[in-house]
């Protein structure tokens, strides 16, 4: 074997085993990185499988609600933690999609089945919001918190008259009139109107039978509290869309009272458990690592190819059950 021979093996060699000891510390460094975020992040959180010294679990609905399959499955992931002694559910949104609201309070309603569990509104449980909330045991809110807007709403832009002004005319062939009714290309005929009515009413009339049946409501009470308006946390007490005004503390205090929870268990958060691609500072150090050892192009086969990505935009499509000021005027 020639001197330039052995050479080019000896070099060969040596590239293995370096790529080798770069592989090594990029694993190392992504292990590092998630041990440190655990850490962070995991301060005040359950352990993982729920398994640990008894505690109160405190979990966060906010923003707008739509269909989230993975939220279903954390929820029901909790329900199976034996350290989760009883929950406490933190409540801040306007509401969002009607079936995403029916989704996360069905879930909801599966956890309160197993764990005790009390409603804190912090900012607002209406409309969609407030079907979530209507999942717990109790309903504690502040009292300048906004409850209510128990209502349905289906709302679609119509340009038809804009359109006419530009001289463009949408054509169509459909199998029947209300196929794709409302289109918001031309005026909404009678009846496509009157099957949409018919829609919100039966999710309408959901929503006010769950309000019935869950908070005790009839009659003149029950008419007063479904009309749409919203009411302060305050108001909500006196119309009995709120158990108690008060927070986190009120809420721990009625667990100890009516479900025997240990007012001194610690409370800790539960979330979903964090991907690897969802934490934004993790990919930005572990491929800025990877670059640094040579691995770029495996970094970004693994994290993929940026680690800045755009947010979807938000669409809500179908029925809402949704509350906002703009919107209402």
């Amino acid at each position: 074997m020639s001197l330039d021979t052995d050479a080019l093996v000896d070099r060969r060699r040596m590239r293995r085993k370096l790529t080798f000891w770069r592989v090594l510390a990029v694993l190392v460094a992504v292990v590092g990185i998630v041990a440190v975020t655990a850490a962070l992040r995991g301060r005040g959180e359950l352990g993982l499988g729920g398994v640990g010294p008894a505690q109160i679990a405190r979990i966060g609905i906010k923003g707008v609600i739509r269909n989230d399959q993975e939220r279903v499955e954390a929820l029901e992931k909790l329900s199976k933690a034996s350290a989760a002694k009883a929950v406490i559910v933190h409540i801040d949104s306007p509401g969002g999609t009607t079936a995403g609201s029916e989704q996360l309070h069905t879930a909801l309603r599966r956890l309160a089945q197993k764990k005790p569990t009390v409603i804190v509104v912090d900012g607002m449980a209406a409309s969609g919001g407030y079907i979530a909330a209507m999942a717990g045991d109790h309903i504690v809110a502040q009292g300048n918190s906004i409850v209510g807007s128990i209502g349905v709403l289906f709302q679609y832009p119509n340009v038809a008259d804009l359109l006419k002004t530009l001289g463009v005319r949408m054509e169509e062939v459909k199998s029947s009139p209300l196929k794709a009714a409302p289109n918001g290309f031309e005026p909404t005929s009678p009846e496509a109107r009157a099957a949409i009515a018919a829609l919100v009413a039966d999710s309408y009339d959901w929503f006010r039978t769950m309000v019935k049946e869950r908070r005790g409501l009839d009659g003149e009470l029950l008419a007063k509290v479904t009309d749409g308006r919203v009411f302060t946390g305050r108001q909500g007490v006196e119309l009995k869309l709120v158990d108690a005004i008060g927070t986190e503390e009120t809420a721990v205090a009625w667990l100890a009272k009516e479900k025997g929870i240990d007012p001194k268990l610690p409370i800790k958060d539960w979330k979903l458990d964090p991907k690897l691609g969802d934490l934004s500072f993790l990919h930005l150090g572990t491929a800025a690592l990877a670059e640094a050892v040579g691995l770029g192009p495996l970094a970004r086969s693994l994290l993929g190819t940026g680690t800045i990505q755009s947010f979807e935009r938000l669409s809500l499509d179908g029925l809402l059950a949704l509350w906002h000021p703009a919107a209402a005027d």
